[in-house]
């Protein structure tokens, strides 16, 4: 079929879509959500068989609706209609959610319905985690089954009992600091995670608040007392503020009135007040409850060791300060007698290279640059994509339990074995940002995976073609190795599965001796990569600096990219 994709924005569930129906063998484009006029002359260029419409914040045109079939996503079970349906299921903490597949016609999410899906909600998951789950898988799963069956549901579903959700005022999720408990807060904050946030007011300033985290009763004992409500200690990026039975970490916050308001972490949103808080760090081997953004482990008999080295930073962004926080967790293990390291990136992302939000702050900053700490930011990832290349006393696995993008795809790549389940999306490329060259050794890694003879070829169609790739399509070029299961929990139990055979390899030596590098061609590579850096951050050129700004501070589309829009000339 010929698929128009219809969307605001071409996010998370728009390219896990994207990639479906391509490997579905459907001929796919994609027009954003401009204006009635430039949808209605999308449909005319590329007179499409279905419009799929997977996000949206407008109603679709009625010359378009009324004249060819148009399916709406909605992240909903059948009945549910609105656009905060989501936000109110976790705010709700309730136990179950869904996907509806439904025919757009002139009211919102009330035609016919062609395919649903229900789902488990995953306890003390935030909104924008299940969104980039549970509703994408199932909407996937619901709009190939639409597709298959090329009608509406007979018979129709019943209804759900909520009905029209709107938008979530913002009192309904304002925190009362002296009479919500922990749990209450963070199920606030989750259900408003990724966009808006919830409003509250830190240090006298008004804010957003996401990113939150319950704080263990050992730390809570080592922190200063205060009444509820208090800012009393900080851990990386987060501060610590009390609750009325506890208290809760708050990882990042968009500040309402600064300009512009970026979404960043907390101890860098409020340096100065920060700095004079009780830093409460905790070692890389600890419990698995105690919150911190990396997390070392290991299992298996001696001699037999599995290092399992995991790090989760908030939306998979890697500011300076983060990547040395890698680089040095991997130095650690250098120390340690294992025989495999999986390297288990974050529930939501692996990584998604340096980061833009952190680097837009540094242009704010006096006497410092957004060039400037771009700089500092591309060399901090490739020091730590260095100490994954020369790993040298073990076998290094890259466990992408979720998406991964630019420098993230490369800092996976650079492992000995990369392994993924089947719902993961990647965007290797970096053009997308401003015509970025790109570093992290990719220049080196491509060709040593998918074989010399193939580096230029894969390279065009990866790098050049700016789309994004599933896990099955990356398997099949040589970046992936393994595609197991369709979500994190399957792929994390048959990689302690895979991990623990590869520990116990009777060639084991054999594949520690094959993969040693070439320091100096490394650092030619390295080199090589920077200069190009060097020209997009300093040159005369500022696309990357347009692009970085209009990426974080949400500005509209004026129109599609080309690559995408492949109906239009």
């Amino acid at each position: 079929m010929k698929i128009l994709l219809l969307c605001h924005a071409f996010n998370g569930l728009t390219q896990r879509l994207h990639c479906a129906l391509r490997e579905a063998g459907h001929a796919v484009t994609v027009e954003l959500d401009i204006a009635d006029a430039v949808t209605e002359e999308a449909v005319a260029l590329a007179d499409p068989d279905v419009v799929i419409a997977p996000f949206l914040k407008r109603r679709i045109p009625e010359p378009v609706w009324s004249t060819r079939p148009c399916l709406v996503v909605h992240p909903g079970p059948p009945g549910d209609r609105g656009p905060a349906a989501l936000d109110w299921v976790v705010l709700r903490g309730e136990q179950q959610g869904g996907v509806t597949v439904l025919q757009a016609t002139g009211e919102f999410d009330a035609g016919p319905v062609w395919a649903w899906r229900t789902f488990a909600l995953r306890e003390e998951a935030s909104k924008a985690s299940l969104y980039r789950h549970e509703v994408t898988r199932a909407a996937v799963d619901a709009v190939l089954e639409a597709l298959a069956r090329g009608r509406p549901a007979t018979p129709q579903p019943a209804a759900a009992g909520h009905g029209w959700q709107g938008p979530v005022p913002k009192e309904a999720r304002r925190i009362d600091w002296t009479r919500d408990d922990g749990a209450t807060v963070l199920r606030k904050i989750r259900s408003a995670d990724g966009h808006p946030g919830v409003a509250d007011t830190l240090f006298g300033r008004e804010c957003r608040l996401h990113d939150a985290h319950p704080a263990t009763a050992e730390t809570l004992a080592l922190a200063p007392q205060a009444e509820p409500g208090a800012i009393v200690a900080k851990r990386g990026p987060a501060l610590l503020r009390r609750t009325r039975d506890g208290g809760v970490w708050l990882g990042h916050v968009r500040i309402e009135d600064a300009e512009p308001a970026l979404k960043l972490a907390a101890t860098r949103a409020f340096v100065a007040e920060a700095a004079a808080l009780p830093e409460l760090a905790v070692p890389l081997q600890r419990d698995a409850d105690e919150w911190d953004e990396l997390r070392y482990d290991e299992t298996g008999e001696a001699g037999q060791r599995i290092g399992w080295l995991a790090f989760d930073f908030h939306n998979g962004a890697m500011s300076t300060r983060q990547c040395e926080r890698l680089r040095d967790a991997l130095r650690f293990v250098r120390s340690r007698d294992i025989r495999v390291l999986v390297l288990e990136g974050g529930a939501d992302f692996f990584s998604n290279g340096i980061h833009l939000h952190d680097i837009e702050a540094s242009a704010q900053t006096e006497g410092d640059s957004a060039a400037d700490a771009s700089w500092r930011n591309i060399h901090a990832i490739d020091d730590a994509v260095l100490e994954m290349l020369t790993l040298d006393h073990c076998l290094s696995v890259a466990l992408l339990r979720g998406n991964a993008g630019a420098g993230g795809c490369w800092l996976a790549f650079a492992a000995d074995r990369v392994w993924a389940h089947g719902n993961v999306v990647l965007n290797p490329h970096y053009k997308n940002m401003g015509n970025l060259y790109g570093s992290e050794y990719w220049t080196h890694t491509l060709p040593r995976r998918v074989g010399a003879s193939r580096a230029a070829e894969v390279a065009q169609r990866v790098m050049q073609g700016r789309l994004p790739m599933s896990a099955a399509e990356c398997a099949s070029l040589g970046l992936v190795d393994a595609v197991w299961g369709d979500d994190a929990q399957t792929l994390r139990e048959r990689a302690a599965i895979e991990a623990a055979a590869l520990a116990s390899a009777c060639d084991h030596a054999g594949l520690l001796a094959a993969k040693q590098c070439d320091t100096g061609l490394l650092a030619e590579r390295r080199e090589a990569e920077l200069q190009h850096m060097h020209r997009n951050f300093y040159g005369f050129d500022p696309s990357y600096h347009v692009a970085r700004h209009h990426f974080v501070t949400r500005k509209p589309h004026a129109w599609t990219p080309r690559h995408l829009a492949t109906h239009r000339p």
